[in-house]
């Protein structure tokens, strides 16, 4: 170890290993001394001061400091915190700009600044080192060879969001040892999965370096799903098959794998808070270098959080080194990691620069004018818990939307909850009326059903109520408002007539997902089947509760999904860059158009619907022609895109149907390719065919996709 240190550099921030030494620089307003810490492998500490404070920037340089090197911080400053400040020189502390960690938080005492017991205004003096994970010095080092980011269009991308760990810890084809971890997710046997299912890009929930709770850890559970930051440059130790700094390389090669495979990586980020919490939380980091300048505190009384997270805290984002902080792992993540996107937890919460949500606020600006992060994929969770928090439709140009809209009107309208038609049609059309006015596109939207919180495809239609007892808060977790449909009997069943509506409700779901305009998004696990028992808060369950299950895998609905997403791929009427407009893209003596409307809408009896069908209360059957030949955007290289024309019924009633095809101005006659009450996901072989004007026998809660002019003897 180092001796003393060298002035250094106060950038970059973090520790910066140059092949002879390393840099030290951590930002502190407020302190007035910052101690290096090194620690051996024995665990013995070297305190060395930082030499030099510039622009708040604490730096040090140490010479022979390798990679692999344990450090963190000790700040000394002021402790009032009726004031705001929490310096605690007994408290080891972890970097910010860390870029590895190692180990994790011993609970205890010893993590919290005042004694615990008491109030959080007393100051403790207990050590915390033993009981703290370290900062690991890096190797920026690797070897990236001919890796490209795939730069898949978004109109073209089909997202599925998942779980490091879970995707990959029960696999029979993956060696035990790389299961659960960052290596197993890049194993073939995961990536082929992919592929097969037509996935253009994986949403990864949190990477971050994250704290399993307190709570949580005395009650035998953990914090599975990692919503629970401390250090936004370091991929979470727990994925790792290597230890050390080199979790860091094994990331690498995970991401460049899923690149080899044509994947894009979407990480889904966590800057709305940190794992440090409320006044009663342990000091790990920010809030003892500078728990003023990092967190929002109530005005008038600082020693109290703003908490619009319902986590006990949230980022300042009025303070320059927090935006710089999160600027900084943006771009880290994109430069060094290779990412190819960010989906953004409780985004809602960066907005408040002050109080209310501000679209145009600090955080926006920068990532509007930043040459790096602006050229990824954004999508934003566009709501939090605080007062207008939700933000569906509200965010700039940029950004794409998880669009809660689009889940709750598909889930009412297929479990008969009295969704207004017009209301459906919005959504299955992009929903113009939230992201058109804007200036943005279809794509602006990404659609789901299901994701990491809530019920599972299959629970979704499988129970009315939540199931929550394993999570140790008496079922009082997890939202009420589940809009799900259990088919008439709760959690499982041997009724077969029941399993067959079950099964069926899955398609109706899966099919309008895949066949709306916007960008799908499949949460992981749902084309294998997977259950959590009805549990919707699975947050804290590391265990096959939440774990994906290959050996109970539903074949069926595998298949029906893989091959809904590759008919997505190769027809682009569903995959429109632009709104439609509802009249003829071209001139009607265009070679390529016939004059109908790009959309158009029917009633069950063929006819095309006027105003006061939109207006119907009870309506929930609908018929929509897409017209394939009226595409008005051409495709990147300038060339017309044109594709089939298809007709889409609805059927949300709970009884049968009889739907009258349009007549022969439309389409010289149609073939049914898709029909729900099957468990074959698209027609192969002989097709049925449908005269012009002609009609279908439709089932309760039915989907049926019709092709204009095919003939019976083709095939797809």
């Amino acid at each position: 170890m180092p001796g003393s240190l060298s002035p250094g550099d106060p950038f970059p921030l973090g520790a910066t290993y140059d092949g002879l030494g390393t840099n030290f620089a951590v930002f502190s307003q407020v302190a007035e001394r910052v101690e290096l810490c090194l620690f051996s492998e024995d665990g013995t500490e070297q305190r060395l001061d930082l030499p030099e404070v510039d622009a708040y920037s604490w730096h040090g340089y140490a010479e022979g400091v390798e990679p692999g090197q344990r450090y963190g911080f000790r700040v000394h400053g002021p402790f009032d915190p009726l004031s705001g400040r929490r310096c605690n020189p007994a408290k080891l502390l972890l970097d910010p700009y860390a870029k590895a960690v190692e180990g994790h938080v011993s609970w205890g005492q010893a993590p919290y600044g005042y004694p615990l017991g008491g109030d959080d205004l007393g100051l403790d003096p207990t050590d915390s080192a033993s009981a703290m994970p370290m900062c690991l010095v890096t190797d920026p080092a690797f070897d990236w060879g001919n890796d490209r980011h795939p730069h898949r269009p978004w109109h073209e991308t089909v997202i599925y969001e998942t779980h490091v760990k879970g995707i990959s810890i029960t696999h029979p084809e993956i060696p035990p040892r790389l299961r659960g971890t960052y290596a197993g997710m890049a194993h073939p046997a995961v990536i082929e999965h992919l592929q097969a299912l037509g996935i253009t890009a994986v949403e990864l929930m949190p990477v971050h370096q994250f704290v399993h709770d307190h709570r949580l850890v005395d009650l035998g559970l953990r914090n599975y799903w990692g919503y629970n930051s401390i250090a936004f440059l370091a991929p979470h130790n727990d994925y790792a098959s290597r230890r050390g700094h080199r979790v860091v390389s094994e990331f690498k090669a995970m991401v460049k794998a899923l690149h080899a495979a044509d994947i894009e990586v979407i990480l889904d980020v966590v800057y709305n808070h940190t794992a440090e919490g409320n006044q009663l939380g342990p000091t790990l980091a920010m809030r003892g270098i500078d728990n003023v300048s990092y967190y929002r505190l109530v005005d008038g009384e600082p020693r109290f959080y703003n908490d619009t997270t319902g986590t006990g805290n949230s980022l300042n984002m009025r303070n320059p080194h927090v935006l710089q902080l999160l600027m900084d792992s943006l771009r880290y993540w994109v430069t060094d990691m290779h990412v190819d996107g960010f989906r953004f937890d409780l985004a809602a919460t960066l907005a408040r620069q002050f109080h209310e949500v501000d679209r145009l606020s600090a955080f926006f600006d920068l990532i509007q004018q930043d040459p790096v992060v602006s050229q990824v994929k954004l999508i934003a969770e566009p709501w939090d818990v605080g007062d207008g928090g939700y933000q569906v439709g509200n965010f700039p140009p940029l950004w794409s939307e998880w669009n809660g809209k689009y889940r709750d009107t598909v889930r009412d309208y297929w479990r008969e909850a009295g969704t207004p038609i017009g209301e459906l049609a919005e959504r299955i059309t992009g929903s113009s009326d939230l992201y058109e006015t804007t200036g943005r596109r279809p794509f602006a939207s990404v659609n789901f059903l299901t994701c990491h919180d809530g019920f599972t495809l299959r629970d979704l239609v499988s129970y009315n109520e939540k199931h929550n007892e394993a999570n140790g808060e008496d079922g009082r977790d997890g939202t009420d408002d589940n809009r799900s449909w259990n088919c008439g009997v709760e959690g499982p069943t041997d009724d077969p007539a029941v399993a067959e509506l079950r099964g069926r409700q899955v398609r109706n779901l899966l099919a309008t997902l895949l066949l709306s305009q916007g960008v799908p998004m499949l949460l992981g696990g749902d084309e294998l089947g997977r259950t959590q028992a009805g549990n919707n808060n699975s947050y804290c369950q590391d265990n096959p509760v939440s774990w994906f299950d290959w050996e109970h895998v539903d074949r069926d609905l595998l298949e029906w999904t893989g091959a809904l997403v590759r008919f997505r791929a190769a027809h682009p009427v569903f995959r429109r860059r632009r709104f439609f407009v509802g009249h003829p893209a071209q001139p009607a003596t265009s070679a390529r158009h016939s004059g109908l409307p790009d959309i158009a809408w029917f009633r069950p009896d063929g006819a095309e619907m006027g105003q006061p069908d939109w207006d119907v209360g009870y309506a929930k059957s609908l018929g929509v022609f897409l017209n394939g030949r009226s595409i008005a955007e051409p495709d990147r290289h300038g060339r017309p895109v044109v594709d089939s024309s298809f007709y889409l019924l609805f059927n949300g009633w709970d009884q049968e149907l009889t739907c009258a095809l349009p007549p022969a101005a439309w389409a010289s006659g149609w073939s049914v390719i898709l029909d729900t009450t099957t468990h074959h996901p698209v027609a192969t072989g002989r097709l049925r065919h449908v005269a012009a004007g002609g009609t279908v026998q439709m089932r309760g809660h039915h989907f049926l996709l019709l092709q204009a002019g095919r003939k019976p003897s083709q095939t797809l």
